[in-house]
């Protein structure tokens, strides 16, 4: 989930959370640890099957916004028997674990810093008890199962049959289903989407302790606000969280490789993140790694081994360490290669720009494609591809464009991206091809503040040719989230500096600097 890009994105995003297996759930080891995972999170309700089809026109595996995309489109527009299966939540990884509740708690800590902030506008707030995370939790858990609701009823008013179970290929047109009884039934169908996502990749099992820390999707199962965390990871996520964490009065560790995080970013981005995580009192553990984890039997808690800049430290009395080191497909075990769908060496299922595998009826999107890895893009892959397959002449070639893709991260300050990075643009068009406009300012918001609550603001347009061209635009700074969707709209559409330029500037917002840069 990018997202958590949120984060909406997440990654992100953010596809879906369904395993497959080809024994019964009790007989499945990475089905049932993947189960028990969620099952923290949410309450199980029996469902009363109806008669499953033994014949469908579309049979999708993965009830994530890819997966969901794809069969209602086909079902709802334009009229397909379809089928959706999956084994654990509708929504996916999204909805579930993933850039919904990711930003309801970016919220929570959105309000813990505008009550900070708000001293400086003259108010005294006085709080009568700490955040009650318990509370926020169950709340937060409560809007995500009754979302899981609301898709299970939009795929029953777009008359796409739902089957909660196990999906395993037998062949390029057979799908053996084992439902939550234990039983297995096999349904045919003409054409079969893979649209299963990713989970949370494991640390490796030569750290000794790792064991003791969660994943990014066990952040969800904490239900009390820690007073020390340790984050290992450099990515959308485990920036997000650290924010969090840190906003919401948690001390806060972060563990990266490098000397930057977000390092898919602009060096902008990365560079002026990290300085103000660091002034923000985060702290970044630059160019570590982890040795050993230990924990007290009597308290639970962890002490963190680990060396940093070749120095020997540890991090004692830490309540969670959460290991947030990028994302796994769900490809194994679940007939992929029986059928005869090629995988590359990431486990990544290998498509072409219209999402076709390597076998002529099974198709692959979302997070299991190993493209951009964000919710919006599966879900329109998803769209695009039962268009394509459904729709008629008129959308023969129907396909998502991967180009100039906007993703935010909600970090502090948040952070927005579309196109290329400066060195990415200097490589396609060489240095003297291109001209870079940037300004670094403080927001009208902190104008209230002391100098050392000040928080920064950095824009950088990239523009490319005699005619400016912009080809990659990068914003840190609050309300980047929200601004980005407008500036990706323009430069999708193939905006110049000159576009920009000629745009009257909205005053006074820290996005009129976008369209008066010199």
């Amino acid at each position: 989930m990018r997202a958590f890009g949120i984060f909406s994105r997440i990654s992100t995003a953010a596809n879906s959370v369904t395993l497959s297996s080809t024994s019964a759930v009790s007989k499945t080891s990475t089905a049932t640890l993947r189960i028990a995972s969620l099952s923290r999170h949410f309450s199980s309700t029996p469902r009363i099957m109806a008669p499953i089809s033994k014949e469908t026109d579309l049979l999708v595996i993965g009830g994530g916004s890819g997966g969901l995309g794809a069969a209602r489109m086909a079902a709802g527009k334009f009229g397909t028997k379809a089928m959706i299966v999956e084994a654990l939540r509708l929504g996916g990884t999204c909805v579930n674990v993933g850039c919904v509740p990711k930003k309801v708690t970016f919220n929570a800590a959105a309000l813990a810093e505008a009550i900070h902030d708000s001293k400086a506008y003259g108010f005294s707030v006085q709080e009568t008890a700490p955040f009650d995370f318990g509370t926020f939790k169950q709340k937060r858990d409560a809007f995500i199962k009754r979302l899981n609701g609301i898709y299970e009823r939009n795929l029953a008013n777009d008359k796409v049959e739902y089957v909660h179970g196990w999906a395993t290929l037998l062949s390029r047109n057979e799908v053996e289903i084992t439902l939550d009884d234990g039983t297995k039934t096999t349904v045919r169908a003409k054409k079969i989407v893979i649209a299963v996502g990713g989970q949370p990749t494991k640390p490796t099992d030569k750290i000794p302790g790792a064991e003791y820390g969660i994943d990014s999707d066990g952040f969800f199962d904490i239900d009390t606000l820690p007073k020390k965390v340790a984050l290992v990871g450099a990515g959308y996520i485990a920036v997000e969280f650290a924010g969090m964490f840190n906003a919401l009065g948690t001390e806060t560790h972060l563990f990266i490789r490098h000397k930057t995080f977000l390092r898919a970013f602009d060096p902008m981005i990365q560079e002026g993140v990290v300085a103000e995580y660091e002034r923000l009192g985060v702290h970044v553990h630059k160019e570590s790694t982890q040795s050993r984890i230990d924990k007290d039997p009597s308290t639970g808690k962890l002490t963190v081994h680990y060396k940093e800049g070749g120095e020997e430290g540890k991090l004692e009395g830490v309540d969670h360490l959460i290991w947030a080191i990028g994302r796994t497909p769900m490809t194994k075990n679940i007939g992929l290669e029986e059928a005869g769908v090629k995988l590359d060496d990431k486990g990544y299922v290998v498509t072409d720009e219209y999402q076709n595998s390597s076998v002529d009826n099974i198709y692959a999107l979302g997070d299991v494609s190993g493209r951009v890895e964000l919710t919006p893009v599966a879900l329109a892959a998803g769209r695009r591809l039962a268009e394509r397959l459904y729709g008629g002449a008129q959308f023969s070639t129907a396909r998502i464009d991967y180009d100039n893709i906007p993703s935010v991260v909600f970090a502090h300050p948040e952070v927005g991206s579309i196109g290329l990075t400066e060195p990415q643009a200097v490589e396609k068009y060489g240095r003297d091809n291109l001209k870079v406009y940037q300004t670094s300012f403080t927001a009208m918001y902190y104008a209230m503040m002391d100098p050392e609550d000040k928080g920064p603001t950095k824009y950088k347009v990239i523009c490319a040719g005699p005619e400016e061209k912009v080809v990659g635009l990068h914003i840190m700074g609050q309300g980047s989230g929200e601004m980005l969707q407008g500036f990706g709209v323009a430069v999708k559409m193939g905006a110049t500096k000159k576009d920009l330029d000629s745009c009257i500037a909205i005053h006074p917002t820290s996005a009129e600097e976008l369209v008066t840069l010199k």
